[in-house]
């Protein structure tokens, strides 16, 4: 069952500006080490924060709260797979929120896709819960490959 669904669209450009002016105050205020490790590699730095940034907001609002309730912008991170394929990772408050959300027998997955063509990036969240053992990855033969909500790494693209 579909548990929350939430969309955002960032603009490339502004997020630049908000980074050229407030530089590390913005990323560390935002974005978790990894993410940042992550967007300073990349050849796009802007868009990939704007990526993340999306990500966070729209997984704010599947959450079913914005960003007004305690969760903090760290609690939401974005990493990717070995494959590329991007995973959000949620901690403290966002965590314990999707445990609330989620019905008894039931485990959520944070399902997260990400976009850009400049100036726009997108982000797109959709949280699923399936009975235990039934999950979308366990569905698939896949758990020990996509686990559902992990830890820390990085991998690939987005």
């Amino acid at each position: 069952m579909i548990l929350g669904i939430g969309t955002d669209l960032a603009n490339i450009e502004r997020i630049a500006g908000t980074l050229e002016r407030f530089g590390d105050r913005f990323r560390n205020r935002v974005f978790t080490d990894l993410e940042q490790a992550k967007a300073e590699r990349r050849k796009d730095v802007a868009g990939t924060y704007a990526k993340r940034w999306a990500a966070k907001e729209a997984c704010s609002k599947a959450l079913g709260t914005g960003l007004a309730m305690g969760i903090a912008w760290k609690d939401m991170s974005v990493r990717n797979l070995r494959t590329g394929q991007p995973v959000m990772e949620l901690t403290g408050w966002a965590k314990e929120r999707l445990e609330a959300m989620t019905p008894e027998g039931h485990e959520a997955t944070v399902h997260v896709t990400l976009t850009d063509d400049h100036p726009w990036a997108q982000a797109f969240v959709v949280i699923e819960a399936l009975p235990i053992g039934q999950s979308t990855h366990s569905a698939q033969g896949l758990s020990a490959q996509f686990p559902p909500i992990v830890k820390d790494g990085d991998g690939g693209a987005g």
